[in-house]
């Protein structure tokens, strides 16, 4: 079994972060049958702000086949937003025009597409308690080794430096093994929104 090493992320990791984001892409499991019109139409979202606006807070997980997992963090998460809404998302709208037609014929990319037109900016409650944000996606090679959990606490030993108080993220309602992962890490559940594949439950942890 490869060893797995976690460093800073890169630049130039992008096109490997955003596979491991497409890889992940379905509640937890492989996305790729899904996105082969578009397969970077996640990594967009979830991958290249953070590599863009949080590259102290971005964690790459690398083994002799190349990028295996990544963990994110963002300090200020409203801060992190407004630069997405002003910066990164109207390049992503001028490119991807918004899908037309009934939403229950487009393909997965149509409707990530139309999440850049309608972007989701879900923070939960108490804010104050909870301003920072974190986001993890690991390729199965690599899960349950314990590297997750290595990369969410140095994130959040980071964010900690910065003297944040708290952190929230995001899981999928159909991600249960997430959803169980985040609870060990000490997260609890502040917030459910939605239904089946389309919920999300918000989590929180003080740190």
């Amino acid at each position: 079994m490869n060893d797995c090493l976690i460093r800073p992320a890169r630049p130039e990791d992008q096109a490997g972060a955003y596979y491991v984001c497409l890889k992940t892409g379905d509640f937890g499991k492989d996305g790729e049958p899904f996105y082969r019109d578009d397969p970077d139409a996640l990594g967009r979202i979830f991958v290249g702000p953070y590599l863009a606006y949080e590259p102290e807070l971005s964690l790459i997980l690398e083994d002799h086949d190349g990028i295996c997992g990544y963990a994110f963090g963002s300090h200020d998460s409203k801060a992190f937003y407004a630069r997405y809404e002003n910066e990164w998302r109207p390049k992503l709208c001028a490119q991807f025009p918004m899908p037309a037609g009934d939403p229950a014929t487009w393909t997965r990319s149509q409707m990530v597409h139309s999440w850049y037109h309608n972007a989701d900016y879900t923070m939960p409650e108490p804010y104050a308690e909870y301003p920072s944000h974190l986001h993890i996606d690991l390729l199965e090679r690599a899960q349950g080794r314990g590297f997750g959990r290595r990369m969410m606490e140095t994130v959040m030993d980071k964010l900690r430096q910065r003297g944040s108080p708290g952190a929230h993220l995001g899981v999928s309602l159909m991600n249960k093994p997430a959803f169980s992962f985040y609870l060990k890490l000490g997260f609890k559940e502040l917030l459910r929104v939605g239904e089946g594949k389309d919920g999300c439950i918000y989590m929180g942890k003080r740190l």
